[in-house]
């Protein structure tokens, strides 16, 4: 029990080079299956003791903190790495029938994919769990290298190109990122987050500090995909197979937004990041921006994985508006959504894999009928789209209550009304998906069946997870807003 912040990481790592030296693709997936749903019940462990007793501090090879590497858990990570290793587990129950049928491998390469993807997950639990500046871009580079291997394997050869175009934008944001960690160290002699919170208080008035804040922001900010630094995610999300979407788009950006959480909370402080740099001046009209033009995008597309590609950005928008609001109810809110909408686009991507399984793409022309043809998978799809709306009753609508609530507290009804008339925007492009599906005849001359079972059982556990978790809000809303007043230094 005492190293299970040390096996939260060494159990997918070690996991990788086995899967990859196994040799048949079915032994290396039950492998990576095993040590990511322990990985989860690790997460859940550690929640549940940070919840009880507090923030947990675990040194690597007794070298005590500052001067060695320290894993410090608290209410914040500790959360993120259950939404990470929980979808990581769950969409990993679903990857065998889409690895053996829809990626560009072959069988004797399909091994390198089940040790890419534990690699990835390796990178994403690393990034949340240190604490440890430098660290962060160790796992990041982790992460991001088996992400672009990922996305490669997609059938379509664009796939290749959008690899590419993922890791040349990567690159930049990686490097802006080490940049600012080098400026950090360079003026406060630490890399340990917890001392540099103590140091860079000392050194705030220096224009140093102020380009290591500028250069962490853009990095991070290519990252986690902000408006205008998203043009890697369309294509990446488009191109990639269903699987590595939903995964992906669950997790790397989410994780990304929690280093911009620790960044601008934990590291520098709400009153440095807020009032002295006036960061609300800068994200709060990219956040809008980009709802509001994203939402207007994705309406426009006939690749329903672009579509949601586009959601993404504008749902990306909407957690960086909770943040700009850098009040307790705001910073629930865009918390609460990093929860929600890894469950909505999980949920969202593994219904596109169940049809990409048994019709070949995710087009919508191609998806006529299919809510007679396969009801069980549009039916989730539907209960993953009225999430993504914020339909009540549903885990979307408890995250866009919380940020319009957190939008008037501070008297900003045009932005309380923006959130709403973007989610009408959603409407609209979900409903292009319903309309075809279920009230258009299917093809005359196929025979399309229902996605076997192996792929719609973790469907419908993430579809049901959006329903369960928009009527019991301790975990999403309540851990979210305890994560919160973490970050700002307040009481719940």
């Amino acid at each position: 029990m005492d190293h299970l912040p040390a096996l939260q990481v060494v159990l997918p790592l070690f996991c990788a080079p086995l899967c990859a030296v196994l040799g048949r693709a079915n032994l290396a997936w039950m492998l990576a299956l095993a040590a990511s749903w322990l990985t989860f019940l690790i997460s859940a462990l550690l929640l549940h003791e940070v919840l009880q007793q507090g923030v947990i501090s675990y040194a690597m090879g007794n070298w005590p903190a500052p001067l060695g590497i320290e894993y410090r858990i608290d209410s914040v990570n500790a959360y993120m790495l259950l939404i990470v290793s929980a979808i990581g587990a769950i969409v990993l129950t679903a990857a065998r029938p889409i690895v053996d049928t829809r990626i560009r491998l072959p069988e004797n390469k399909k091994p390198w994919f089940y040790a890419a993807y534990m690699l990835c997950l390796t990178g994403l639990l690393g990034m949340t769990i240190t604490g440890d500046a430098f660290n962060v871009f160790v796992f990041l580079e982790i992460s991001s290298l088996s992400s672009y291997v990922l996305i490669s394997t997609g059938r379509d050869r664009r796939a290749l190109t959008a690899a590419y175009q993922y890791l040349i934008m990567g690159t930049i944001g990686a490097t802006f990122i080490l940049i600012g960690i080098g400026l950090l160290y360079v003026m406060t002699g630490t890399l340990n987050m917890a001392d540099l919170a103590l140091r860079i208080p000392q050194v705030s008035n220096t224009r140093t500090l102020h380009v290591a804040f500028a250069f962490l922001t853009v990095g991070v900010g290519l990252k986690l995909a902000l408006f205008p630094l998203h043009l890697w995610l369309p294509n990446a999300y488009a191109y990639g197979p269903s699987v590595v979407t939903a995964f992906l788009s669950a997790t790397a950006t989410k994780v990304a937004i929690y280093i911009l959480l620790r960044m601008f909370f934990t590291l520098f402080g709400a009153e440095f990041s807020f009032k002295t740099m006036r960061l609300d001046l800068i994200l709060l009209p990219l956040a809008l921006i980009g709802i509001f033009s994203a939402s207007l995008v994705a309406i426009f597309q006939t690749n329903v994985k672009r579509m949601l590609a586009y959601s993404s950005v504008a749902q990306i928008g909407y957690i960086i508006l909770g943040i700009s609001l850098a009040s307790l109810t705001g910073l629930t809110a865009g918390i609460a959504h990093l929860f929600n909408h890894a469950l909505i686009k999980a949920t969202l991507f593994l219904a596109l894999g169940c049809v990409s399984f048994r019709v070949g793409a995710a087009k919508l022309e191609r998806m006529a009928g299919l809510g007679r043809t396969m009801p069980w998978t549009m039916a989730a799809f539907v209960i993953g789209g009225l999430s993504l709306i914020g339909v009540p009753l549903t885990s979307g609508f408890i995250s866009k209550w919380y940020l319009v609530v957190g939008a008037l507290e501070r008297g900003w009804w045009p932005v309380a009304m923006l959130v709403l008339l973007t989610s009408l925007l959603a409407v609209i492009y979900i409903w292009r998906v319903v309309e075809v599906a279920y009230f258009k005849p299917p093809p005359e001359n196929e025979v399309i069946r229902e996605a076997p079972l192996a792929l719609l059982i973790p469907t419908w556990a993430l579809a049901l997870a959006n329903l369960y978790f928009g009527l019991e809000t301790s975990l999403n809303a309540g851990v979210a807003r305890q994560a919160a007043a973490t970050l700002l230094g307040v009481t719940p």
